[in-house]
């Protein structure tokens, strides 16, 4: 199987092939179910004796076949055909890039913004281009954008969607894609092809801000956060604190028990954005080729946090559940509490562009005023814009 027949979205059969595991960068055996995630010392060291050495992307052709060793035991036989898929080729751990920018690490840069996209969501990046994702500079701070893809899901719209994305490139210069499948076990290969990628180009970004291409991010509130802050191992973001494996087949964030067999995750940052230290990233990228890849991409980032023994932090800036986590309340719709926040997820195109304009152009500032009528009114004054 190749990588473009992973995870179509169709049920898989049987791989019938038993020529032996062939992966990049990671041939050995796929650990038991139930200690994946424990910590592997030699393969870390060896990790960083590598990270010295490479200087390009250096994944060219795609080597992979079903790893069998597990394929009869009766945990894995009674795991549903995407789990069963996954583990088959989890070991398959890098592909080679379509779309490369190593320029966007040239020079100082303070903060580096990677947005997850997908590349049938171009509406999403183009309003992302026009509002928070406008590359510049913040009191002599550079700031520069890169969007992250894999190849479209669909055998049918690949050939089409991919010149789409290839003439959006040549335009914009903002692309970076590798040759694996858009889906959603995939986007922990996204996590750890970027980290791979920024340890080998990133030398000289201080921060990084990595969300969805569905959020509303304030680069001057994030620029400001960071001035205040020292040392390094920052990781910033909405954190989850003993957050549970969720055993609800029916539930898009489903684990089975055979999968992962603790109680409640480590500490994580919700992946619709966290902002981390560049050096971090760098160790992150170390540490992740210690341990198997896990389904959801941002308890994977919290898993390896948990190895370096870095805490994630919270802050109430981040709102990757809305500014209330009811999707459908009119506070999500104020602008007046988006203006000092620094993230808030679930904002589709439109409501962007609209909320953008309102934040940055027209409504400032916000104060509250009490009345009998109602107190905490919000009263909003417009800007003259000349």
């Amino acid at each position: 199987m190749t990588s473009t027949q992973f995870f179509q979205g169709q049920p898989q059969k049987e791989p019938i092939s038993q020529e032996p595991v062939k992966a990049q960068k990671r041939d050995g055996v796929i650990s038991s179910a139930n200690n994946f995630w424990k910590k592997d010392d030699s393969s870390l060291k060896d990790a960083e004796v590598l990270e010295k050495q490479v200087t390009s992307w250096d994944v060219v052709t795609i080597n992979c076949t079903a790893n069998l060793n597990f394929s009869k035991d009766d945990w894995f036989q009674g795991l549903e055909p995407n789990f069963r898929q996954f583990l088959l080729y989890r070991h398959c751990r890098y592909f080679p890039m379509l779309i490369n920018h190593p320029e966007k690490c040239s020079g100082e840069t303070y903060l580096l913004i990677v947005v997850k996209s997908i590349i049938t969501q171009h509406d999403r990046r183009e309003a992302i281009r026009r509002t928070w994702g406008q590359e510049k500079e913040l009191g002599g701070k550079k700031i520069r954008v890169l969007f992250l893809l894999g190849v479209a899901s669909k055998e049918e719209e690949r050939a089409n969607y991919q010149k789409l994305l290839e003439y959006e490139n040549h335009i914009y210069r903002d692309i970076l894609q590798w040759d694996f499948l858009d889906s959603f076990f995939n986007l922990t290969l996204k996590e750890v092809h970027f980290l791979k990628w920024f340890s080998i180009y990133c030398d000289n970004v201080r921060y990084v801000f990595k969300g969805d291409d569905d959020v509303f991010v304030s680069p001057s509130n994030i620029v400001e956060f960071l001035a205040d802050q020292k040392g390094d191992n920052l990781f910033v973001g909405d954190v989850l604190l003993k957050a549970r494996p969720i055993r609800k087949k029916e539930n898009k964030y489903y684990i089975p028990s055979a999968l992962y067999s603790k109680s409640t995750y480590p500490p994580y940052a919700g992946g619709g954005g966290f902002v981390m230290d560049g050096q971090l990233a760098r160790k992150l990228h170390r540490v992740s080729e210690s341990l198997e890849l896990y389904p959801i991409d941002d308890v994977f980032l919290g898993m390896c946090l948990e190895a370096l023994r870095v805490t994630p932090v919270a802050h109430a800036g981040f709102r990757t559940f809305g500014i209330v986590k009811n999707k459908n309340s009119k506070m999500n719709k104020e602008p007046c509490f988006f203006q000092n926040m620094l993230v808030v997820h679930k904002l589709l195109p439109p409501e962007l562009l609209v909320m953008w304009d309102l934040v940055v152009h027209f409504w400032t500032p916000c104060c509250h005023t009490h009345t009998p009528e109602g107190r905490g009114r919000i009263r909003w004054h417009r800007k003259l814009i000349l």
